[in-house]
């Protein structure tokens, strides 16, 4: 990889496996998002919400949890696609690691994953992963995935080299009824293959840029909230965050704009000139407009600090647009923006860019916007807006929906650079760069994007309601096999045994008469 000192001809000897140092990176990717759907036009109908709005903002309809699944169900299911996907040998995983913010038990992780997959491969006649396997969970927000991704390509990289990692990202995205994130529900898992010689995506980590800052009344899930829950029929506590509107969007601008200064401290020539050459640009997305401007506002910081040339083009913008431009370079330049520390949250929950958000509706009538949005953000974002907010995996289901479009439009990408841009609220940011590797177009003809997506059932206003809700319904749990399910909750409390809230978990073997969800 360009910029590396490392000679990818030197090799060494670790578990007496002769290998060659080579970039870790990504080699597969497959999904699983459950089958109810609600789709946004309906619920614009249901909730007398604007359609077009809703469309052009947030997406076209989300996917929900339902009977007998749960974190890990959705987590183990993605897994499980993977290994048959790529035909792994599981016996050579060594890290199976979980991002998430949606996990139900703080004792246990990626293990409970671990334990479904050996049902199923047990089940196929095939090996158990590794016993000498590790099994972490990362959390952040929606940034544990990327987190999860940075320490599976260091193990690859060092005590792990001559084997392979799976990292699985999954979450449930839940919002109060009647709220403003109610559109921007969601749920499913996407899990990835990592080797030390990626077949898809090669991951530079010597030149990503971190961010992080405490931000207390950002978008946070403190355990209070379960304390006078009413009792559900389902059984489950219903995990709402609390989060503040503009402000939590404020965070994100701050944070991933702090990424990417920080990636670019460590590349050789002009900040400025990178939005122009990177290839493509991923990032963590809670509804479709949040990376458009996301990736603007970096855009326009980068011509703030540019003093040479960027802060004239600025003026020009700001001139067409009626702004004034001292006014905005001051608002982009501060160098604390965005505040709400423990003293004092409540006193800055507002807009703190509203300048720039002026220049970004004017930047949309002009020819920049296609060339800096649309030819950076385009590949694969069609399709996003049929997934809804997956929190950890967001993002690497875009980067899936990408490589399946490139491929099925027989786009040439080898060599490309691209940027995955990650966020997690409260709040922390990493941008990793990432390059599409030689003959990528085996390992991505099996990304099962679209059959992942196939045959949604789509609820009826009562059925979301009942979901939502945790309220019985009519709606019948679809199994179509080669899957795993909720079995049962754990009730014993002792004194000899005691299982209370735990899930019991079960492998449905593939129906014959019926195709799978793979």
């Amino acid at each position: 990889m360009e910029g590396s000192a490392r000679d990818p001809t030197r090799t060494r000897t670790t578990r007496n496996v002769k290998w060659k140092q080579l970039t870790p990176g990504i080699s597969g990717i497959s999904l699983y998002v459950p089958p109810y759907r609600v789709r946004l036009d309906a619920w614009c109908e249901w909730n007398g919400q604007p359609w077009d709005k809703i469309r052009d903002v947030v997406g076209r309809s989300f996917r929900m949890r339902g009977p007998g699944q749960s974190i890990y169900t959705l987590a183990a299911n993605a897994v499980w696609r993977l290994i048959r996907d790529y035909d792994i040998d599981p016996a050579g995983i060594g890290l199976l690691a979980l991002g998430t913010e949606s996990s139900s038990d703080n004792s246990a992780g990626a293990v409970i994953i671990k334990g479904m997959v050996n049902e199923a491969l047990r089940a196929n006649g095939m090996p158990e992963l590794a016993r000498d396997c590790e099994v972490p969970e990362f959390k952040h927000a929606c940034l544990g995935g990327v987190y999860g991704i940075k320490a599976a390509v260091r193990y690859l990289a060092a005590d792990g080299a001559g084997r392979r990692a799976i990292v699985v990202c999954a979450d449930i995205a839940e919002y109060a009824r009647g709220g403003t994130g109610e559109p921007t529900q969601g749920a499913g898992a996407v899990a990835l293959l990592l080797e030390g010689e990626a077949r898809l995506l090669e991951v530079d980590l010597a030149g990503a840029g971190s961010d992080s800052a405490y931000r207390v009344a950002d978008f946070r899930k403190p355990f209070a909230r379960f304390r006078d829950q009413p009792p559900r029929e389902d059984g489950r506590v219903q995990d709402l965050p609390v989060f503040n509107g503009r402000y939590s969007t404020s965070c994100y601008i701050d944070a991933t704009h702090h990424a990417v200064t920080a990636m670019l401290r460590k590349r050789p020539g002009r900040s400025l000139d990178y939005f122009r050459e990177v290839d493509a640009v991923f990032m963590h997305r809670p509804y479709h407009q949040m990376p458009v401007t996301g990736w603007v506002m970096a855009w326009l910081f980068a011509l703030a600090d540019d003093e040479e040339s960027g802060q004239g083009e600025l003026r020009a913008h700001c001139a067409d647009a009626g702004i004034d431009a001292e006014l905005l370079i001051a608002e982009l330049r501060d160098p604390a923006p965005v505040l709400g520390g423990a003293s004092d949250p409540a006193g800055f929950l507002g807009d703190a860019f509203p300048l720039s958000r002026r220049l970004r509706k004017h930047l949309r009538t002009t020819a920049i916007w296609g060339t800096l949005v649309d030819d950076k953000l385009g590949l694969g974002s069609e399709a996003m807006r049929d997934l809804g907010n997956l929190y950890t995996a967001a993002l690497p289901a875009w980067l899936a929906s990408g490589l399946r479009e490139a491929r099925a439009d027989g786009l040439e990408l080898a060599g490309q650079e691209w940027l995955a841009l990650g966020y997690g609220s409260g709040d922390a940011a990493e941008a990793l760069p990432m390059r599409v590797v030689p003959g990528w177009q085996a390992a991505a003809a099996r990304i099962n994007f679209e059959s992942a997506l196939a045959a949604p059932v789509d609820l009826t206003e009562a059925q979301y309601i009942a979901v939502h809700d945790g309220h019985r319904s009519d709606l019948v749990a679809v199994l179509s096999g080669d899957e795993f399910v909720v079995d049962r909750l754990g009730t014993s409390t002792g004194p000899d045994f005691h299982d209370e809230g735990i899930e019991y978990y079960r492998y449905v073997e593939p129906d014959p008469r019926a195709g799978s969800r793979r």
